[in-house]
């Protein structure tokens, strides 16, 4: 028997388009980019209390569209009426939102415990990793708020650093509730969800260095491989010449 995607409950009609889940997971990618983004610079030279604000303000950004997305997945996915073409693109956005899901909550993990051995509180030895610049700009664009602005005075306590700390763990919980308790209300078997549409065909990048890079490399294998055949030709000819040389030689002295 085949397998299928099986709901658990029927919560009625939903009546939000699919174009507004689409939105929603994408804003949600785009948050969680950036937070994987914020979270590779903790404890490196560009670490600060202002990358600290920004990591707090894009986690809790990805929060809430997360639970925005969340339900109105679910309300879809649950709907017996949905027709089999959405039914296959809601459960194609409920793949891709539950991997974002797990993604920021690994980042998540990975901030708590970075932090543990870079505080700013006791001014911790930084690695060097040679980037340079803030990361307002990157968090401004992710949480559309242009007019984000730097932190105050750049101070962190013990205690402040403590509470935020709490704090993480106890979201990092909350999304490892989501995670099952959306298991519990949608039942959508990964491996059944195939991939659809022209921005699943193609990942390869199309941006301009990109091409260039790939037109130099195809050029410089087609020099590679014209020497090689004009090397191949001369071993030839050469070995062509040395039995003709070969043959007249034998005829003579026989």
């Amino acid at each position: 028997m085949p397998l299928c995607n099986n709901k658990v409950a029927d919560d009625g009609t939903s009546a939000q388009p699919l174009q507004e889940g689409k939105a929603m997971v994408d804003s949600l990618i785009k948050v969680v980019a950036c937070y994987r983004h914020l979270a590779s610079c903790v404890g490196g030279c560009t670490d600060n209390s202002s990358l600290r604000r920004d990591l707090r303000q894009t986690r809790e950004r990805a929060q809430t569209l997360a639970l925005s997305c969340k339900n109105h997945l679910t309300a879809r996915l649950r709907d017996k009426t949905l027709p089999d073409a959405e039914r296959k693109e809601t459960e194609l956005l409920w793949v891709a939102f539950s991997s974002c899901l797990e993604l920021l909550h690994a980042d998540m993990c990975k901030v708590f415990t970075t932090v543990k051995h870079f505080s700013l509180a006791n001014n911790s030895a930084m690695v060097q990793t040679g980037i340079q610049g803030g990361t307002t700009e990157v968090a401004a664009r992710a949480l559309s708020m242009p007019d984000l602005q730097e932190a105050g005075d750049g101070s962190q306590t013990s205690s402040m650093e403590g509470q935020e700390q709490s704090q993480l763990e106890q979201e990092i919980a909350q999304v490892d509730r989501t995670l099952e308790d959306m298991e519990l209300k949608v039942n959508v078997l990964r491996w059944t969800v195939e991939a659809l549409g022209p921005q699943y065909a193609d990942p390869v990048s199309t941006d301009s260095a990109s091409l260039a890079l790939l037109s130099i490399d195809e050029e410089a294998a087609q020099g590679f491989c014209r020497r090689s055949q004009m090397f191949a030709v001369m071993m030839l000819c050469g070995v062509a010449i040395f039995a003709m040389v070969l043959s007249v030689c034998v005829v003579f002295l026989v």
